[in-house]
């Protein structure tokens, strides 16, 4: 009777255990087969933008491009307001699955996180940033009223104004209105900050002299330029630019000077390494693109080749040192 009990025991043992390892077994084959069909359904990217701007129009051709390699649909949606923070916070609260990516620039991941202190996210904890897609160099424009044609010619010019002078911007605390003070300072000049809701106004702006100054998005201000309506002074980039190769840097008078934003692609920290592998082949992918490449180097972007992960991180840590020394001198704050 004993021995019939203890064999009982024994098959059960036996149960119990082969229960465990094919629970094991099940769920391991499982993840494996879920890891390997990523992604099996439509992934949102959130643009904190709103449509039809140079940020848009780069991350809907990103989008595109990734969707061919991913044989999945990239759907943008577009979420702007709050200077970035309403789409970007929405991406750091959502699932971490791989299947919503955001839109990041410098200005979500390292301007906002320095000016506001109310900020809802942090950069380094909330997020992995895997791809550095572009560099957005910038341009010094005046308008045809301003009896100047370089940046020497425009500092003697404001100088002899004593300050009446003013400069237009998108807003408080971003890369354009930074890089203008940045020039202030280098230049030894006084002028008046005048923010405007958009480029489209704030072009509007220095077309008709109400600013005499703006640094702007080389895209959005190149039909202006190339129409004779606007003067570019200077590009902001270590080198001069292929869309304006007779435009001087800022560095070339002024050494050291140097200022961009940038485009990239981040998800929530916590997304599986297998997911963020294949977002990054995709937009690795796409950025090699040559038709890609071409179409926004004609724009005015500088197109950049894939970084690996160590060098994205490089990349944004120096980006937050260059514009924390901005931002520290100058003594900023939104909140």
């Amino acid at each position: 009777m004993q021995g019939w009990k203890a064999g009982r025991r024994a098959r059960r043992g036996i149960a119990a255990v082969g229960a465990t390892l094919a629970a094991t077994l099940a769920a391991m084959f499982g993840a494996t087969a879920a890891s390997a069909a990523y992604p099996d359904r439509p992934i949102k990217l959130v643009v904190p933008y709103t449509p039809g701007g140079s940020t848009d129009q780069f991350g809907r051709a990103l989008a595109e491009g990734m969707s061919k390699v991913l044989k999945q649909p990239v759907v943008v949606d577009n979420k702007p307001g709050a200077a970035t923070m309403i789409g970007t916070n929405l991406v750091a609260r959502a699932p971490a699955d791989g299947y919503t990516v955001g839109f990041a620039t410098n200005g979500s991941m390292v301007l906002n996180p320095m000016l506001y202190k109310k900020i809802t996210y942090d950069p380094p904890k909330d997020f992995k940033i895997f791809s550095i897609g572009a560099e957005v160099p910038l341009v010094v424009v005046t308008n045809t009223q301003v009896p100047a044609s370089n940046i020497r010619e425009f500092a003697a010019y404001a100088k002899s104004q004593g300050g009446k002078l003013n400069y237009s911007s998108v807003g408080l605390g971003n890369a354009l209105q930074l890089a203008t003070e940045m020039l202030k300072t280098e230049l030894g000049v006084e002028l008046t900050h005048v923010p405007y809701n958009g480029s489209a106004p704030a072009l509007a702006a220095l077309l008709a002299n109400d600013v005499q100054l703006m640094v702007d998005v080389v895209s959005t201000s190149l039909p202006h330029i190339k129409a004779g309506k606007l003067k570019a002074l200077a590009v902001t980039s270590r080198n001069r630019l292929d869309v304006l190769p007779n435009v001087p840097t800022v560095a070339e008078s002024h050494p050291n000077f140097q200022a961009a934003t940038w485009f990239g692609l981040a998800v929530p920290a916590q997304t599986p390494p297998e997911a963020i592998e294949k977002l990054r082949a995709a937009a690795d992918q796409t950025l090699r693109d040559p038709q890609f490449r071409a179409t926004f180097n004609g724009l005015g972007l500088q197109v950049l080749q894939p970084m690996s992960p160590a060098e994205i991180d490089r990349y944004v840590a120096a980006d937050r040192e260059h514009w924390g020394k901005v931002i520290r001198a100058k003594n900023i704050s939104l909140d």
